[in-house]
């Protein structure tokens, strides 16, 4: 979430300028979103193959490691849940700016 607030903070005068142009909230929010889903899905897919690594690395030095498809499957569905959960309240924010506000700030 912090990421997303930064991302939106740092991106006032671009939401402003897109606002001004027309772009409705709308589309301002499903940029945000999609921008917070893409994080979330990258950094599910590293935090799993990461795991995987680890274990296969235990595997050769005489550790047992064994691993489920569906806590696989149920972790990255997590992930994405937190991403996207956390995505919605920054993306609602920017898209609620005033563009001649957002214009205005440095």
């Amino acid at each position: 979430m912090n990421v997303m607030l930064v991302s939106v903070t740092e991106r006032t005068k671009e939401i402003g300028v897109r606002k001004s142009l027309g772009a409705k909230r709308t589309d301002i929010l499903v940029q945000f979103l999609i921008e917070a889903l893409v994080l979330c899905l990258f950094g599910g897919t590293l935090g799993i193959l990461t795991g995987l690594g680890i274990g296969s690395t235990a595997n050769v030095l005489g550790y047992s490691f064994a691993y489920s498809l569906n806590v696989v499957a149920l972790a990255f569905g997590f992930a994405v849940l937190v991403g996207l959960v956390f995505g919605i309240f920054p993306a609602y924010r920017a898209s609620c700016l005033n563009p001649i506000e957002a214009l205005r700030q440095d």
